[in-house]
């Protein structure tokens, strides 16, 4: 059967991949690859409305509804047309045996009426509400838990004002919605109420997001090599905690390079810790001061977590650290050796950790320590020339199959992308050997301006001379907006509109 499935409009990269990997949560493995997708007629791919085929049966589709975060909700299209007139001539085709179950004396129902582009005022609800005539409901109105909800969504002459290219004509839909989304959770978890986070705490709804593309779920182990104060892992506990049982645990680990965020934090009552206690999630299995260059796991150890999800540093505000130097203590003598004395504060020197190094080595890791068919989900930067993001090449590696790459614009001269990965071929040897190749072409042939600097220098340089010798006009650089186009983790709310989101009045749908 075919959905109407209507999303919010923002992050439009995001939606398609999101429904796609739910649909592998809940509905197994190939669920993803079997999904299919149609626009309207008239609609833009950017469109919030698009036509979804799930495989299964309707149980499905309100379980991707109900933990996506994108999808506004998901609805049995009774009909459609660009009148009213052609919607009521539309609904009284679609047969009779798919209706008359949902319109019983018996059963509850309420009416929504909604819009994307224009706002319905109350009066003009109540008479598109009395027009319905056409479908004979027999049941009696509960506005507050009905057994069925019917909406009527409305789109007008849409165009450049939102973003999206113009659609000819108006269209109408109506439908039995059959699961909806739970947005409750983003503000328990925005970051501004949050006990301990850092400059670079992920934003609660990506995180989220990212947990939905890893298929976190209960009874899965869940790795993130660069954990900072824990936004990832607080997402991936939530989704575990939402259908776990009683005497089964979310299992979720993380490291960091940094010991004094992962064990002090802002003192014993703010730490990471403190956030898992602060939303009553069960804490991790334990959190290790690693480095992701040189890993911690013992030989032979492989194929332990079923997802890799974090967000490695590529230098825009915060640079990626790997263990070296020789900054050698008074009294030690070569090769570095702590003495007994110190070992317990001691904090190691580091040397600069490369873009390029750290997301080869976040490769190496995935494929030796994730189970075949997990998932590896991480952001890679990407920068924008002429407001077009021009990546030569994303990152490969013999046993991943690429499955998803969502796009955020940061800025006009970079974005970032969510990379999707999922494992498809065992690590041995010759894969090690064939992905070192793979990594030296794509350094060198690929990539220069991975090094080190060089994307900071991208993401801050002045902006350039115009013709008469003044600064060119850059809205990138001016001040008032470094604080926050740059920081990349911040509330959707603290930062200017992007490209995505459209303008103010666009961003969600009116309801009068």
């Amino acid at each position: 059967m075919w959905y109407l499935c209507v999303f919010y409009h923002r992050l439009l990269d995001y939606r398609r991949p999101e429904v796609q990997s739910l649909a592998e949560l809940f509905g197994g493995p190939g669920a993803g690859d079997a999904v299919e997708w149609r626009l309207p007629e008239n609609h833009h791919v950017d469109s919030p409305f698009h036509l979804v085929r799930l495989p299964g049966d309707e149980r499905l589709a309100a379980q991707i509804a109900n933990r996506s975060l994108l999808v506004k909700g998901i609805y049995e299209l009774w009909g459609q047309g660009t009148t009213y007139e052609e919607l009521e001539k539309s609904v009284m085709e679609y047969p009779e045996e798919r209706k008359l179950p949902y319109l019983t004396p018996e059963s509850t129902f309420k009416i929504v009426v909604d819009s994307f582009g224009k706002v319905i005022s109350f009066q003009e609800q109540n008479e598109i509400m009395k027009s319905l005539t056409y479908i004979p409901f027999k049941g009696r109105v509960n506005l507050k838990k009905p057994d069925h909800k019917f909406f009527v969504m409305e789109t007008d002459d849409y165009g450049c004002n939102n973003g999206l290219p113009p659609v000819a004509q108006r269209t109408i839909f109506f439908g039995r919605e059959v699961g909806a989304a739970d947005r409750h959770l983003l503000p328990t978890y925005q970051l501004k109420s949050r006990k301990y986070i850092g400059p670079t705490a992920m934003d609660a709804e990506m995180a989220f997001l990212m947990a939905n593309q890893g298929l976190a779920r209960p009874g899965k182990l869940v790795y993130d090599p660069f954990v900072g104060t824990g936004s990832i892992l607080v997402a991936a506990a939530h989704f575990g905690a939402m259908t776990m049982y009683a005497l089964l645990i979310k299992a979720f680990q993380g490291a960091d390079i940094d010991i004094r965020v992962v064990r002090d934090g802002r003192g014993p009552d703010c730490n990471i810790w403190s956030n898992f206690e602060q939303y009553k999630l069960p804490e991790p299995l334990c959190v290790l001061r690693a480095d992701n260059n040189v890993p911690p796991w013992r030989p032979g150890l492989k194929e332990i977590f079923d997802a890799i999800i974090c967000d490695p540093p590529y230098g825009v505000r915060a640079g990626g650290r790997k263990s070296g130097g020789r900054k050698l203590l008074k009294g030690t003598v070569a090769p570095y050796t702590v003495p007994d004395e110190k070992r317990g504060n001691h904090i190691p020197s580091t040397a600069p950790y490369s873009l390029a190094e750290c997301v080869h080595d976040l490769l190496h890791l995935a494929a030796r320590m994730l189970v075949m068919g997990g998932r590896l989900v991480f952001f890679y930067p990407v920068i924008r020339e002429d407001g077009i993001a021009n990546p030569a090449k994303y990152p490969e590696h013999p046993c991943f199959k690429l499955i998803a790459s969502c796009e955020q614009i940061l800025s006009m001269r970079y974005s970032r992308v969510l990379l999707t990965m999922v494992k498809v071929g065992p690590y041995t040897e010759e894969v090690e050997k064939e992905a070192e190749q793979w990594h030296r072409e794509f350094r060198e042939n690929h990539h220069k301006w991975m090094e080190e600097g060089n994307l900071h220098s991208a993401v801050f340089s002045p902006a350039e001379q115009a013709a008469d010798g003044k600064p060119a006009i850059d809205r990138d650089s001016k001040p008032k907006y470094r604080g926050k186009t740059f920081h990349l983790f911040a509330n959707a709310e603290d930062e200017p509109p992007r490209s995505d989101q459209g303008s103010a009045k666009f961003r969600g749908f009116n309801t009068g």
